[in-house]
């Protein structure tokens, strides 16, 4: 008998032996980062970048594929007993000596996986990982100019892009509401001292909202750069209008970290029925039903929350919900299945949860 053989029937003998409790949970207590187990991270350090985001350091586990600068990845993190999943920007370079990754997280009201990760996580914490995705990303061919158009967190996918790629014309045009709200503001700074950055840094509170006319003030050959654009829906629609309206539609990528609603909810609604908890709470028609749930103290699986990763998909077992995205209405029916955090119940449904 091979020694593969030999190991396998060893195996085998001690998970009879064990069970319940199978060898690799045991293993998973001793490494829990090892190759083979679900892959997992070891948040290692929490570093505040301003009073209300930090980047969060994570040793993640050998399965780990390594990423591409400007992706995502799905974290899983326990929070009051409850396994959430939220997806955050990268914001490490993708050739980090120690092997770590970064994501840099904004705490935002009522955010429950934000606001732990911001204020309460403690270094030695151990996540859930799903490998890095995302097609906002740098091309191979390098573009001769670059144009950063960033508010807010937006600038997490782009600091991971700055960090790991260098151009040799690249301007950043970032709005945030003061100088203490710049997230990673002293390394903004750190890169225009080294002329490897062109900065225009606005402040909401002071200079208003930015108008995306202003461009041709603040950068006049805008239309000639390679464009990646990421930061609240109103400036990501005015820019996407405004690059088709010059025919450089083709130069603008964009990244958005909630879906763009169209639908308000008006006259939705219902009261929604989660049967596998047995839990029925009463919905408006403009929140998802992610949401909801979650409020209600359902297990919600759920990932990138904007109806791109399909990792909230669940069975509509009865009623019907509208797609908060398009306002097309899907009825239940055998083998239906909703995206839960696009959709809003459009009177009573039963969700299987």
């Amino acid at each position: 008998m091979t020694s593969t053989a030999l190991r396998s029937r060893a195996w085998k003998l001690l998970e009879m032996v064990t069970t319940p409790v199978l060898p690799s949970d045991y293993l998973d207590l001793v490494s829990p980062l090892r190759a083979g187990a679900d892959l997992r991270g070891r948040i290692e350090a929490v570093h505040p970048e301003t009073a209300d985001a930090a980047t969060i350091v994570i040793r993640p586990g050998r399965g780990w594929r390594g990423h591409t600068a400007g992706q995502y990845v799905r974290i899983g993190v326990d929070v009051d007993g409850v396994r959430l999943w939220r997806a955050y920007s990268l914001t490490s370079p993708t050739n980090r000596r120690d092997g770590r990754v970064t994501i840099t997280v904004k705490a935002i009201p009522d955010g429950k996986v934000s606001n732990h990760l911001v204020r309460r996580v403690k270094p030695g914490t151990l996540i859930q990982l799903d490998q890095a995705t995302g097609d906002f990303v740098l091309p191979r061919a390098k573009p001769a100019k670059v144009l950063y158009l960033t508010a807010g967190s937006g600038i997490t996918p782009v600091m991971g892009m700055l960090r790991d790629t260098e151009f040799d014309d690249v301007v950043m045009v970032h709005s945030a509401p003061g100088p203490r709200d710049v997230i990673f503001r002293k390394d903004l700074h750190d890169l225009v001292a080294d002329k490897k950055l062109r900065l225009t840094e606005l402040h909401t509170d002071t200079d208003g909202m930015l108008d995306i006319a202003r461009l041709d003030e603040l950068v006049p050959d805008w239309a000639e750069r390679e464009t990646w654009a990421c930061g609240p829906a109103g400036l990501l629609d005015a820019a996407e209008q405004h690059w088709s309206r010059h025919g450089v539609a083709e130069r603008l990528h964009t990244e958005r970290f909630r879906p763009g609603v169209v639908v308000t909810g008006d006259g939705g609604g219902g009261e929604v029925t989660f049967s596998t908890t047995g839990r029925t709470v009463d919905a408006d028609g403009a929140t998802p039903l992610l949401d909801v749930g979650e409020e209600a103290g359902v297990l919600m699986p759920s990932g990138c929350r904007m109806g791109i990763c399909f990792g909230c998909v669940t069975p509509l077992k009865a009623g019907a919900v509208r797609d908060l995205r398009t306002g097309e209405i899907t009825e239940a029916e055998p083998g239906v299945l909703i995206q839960t955090c696009v959709s809003a119940a459009a009177g009573p449904c039963d969700i299987e949860r």
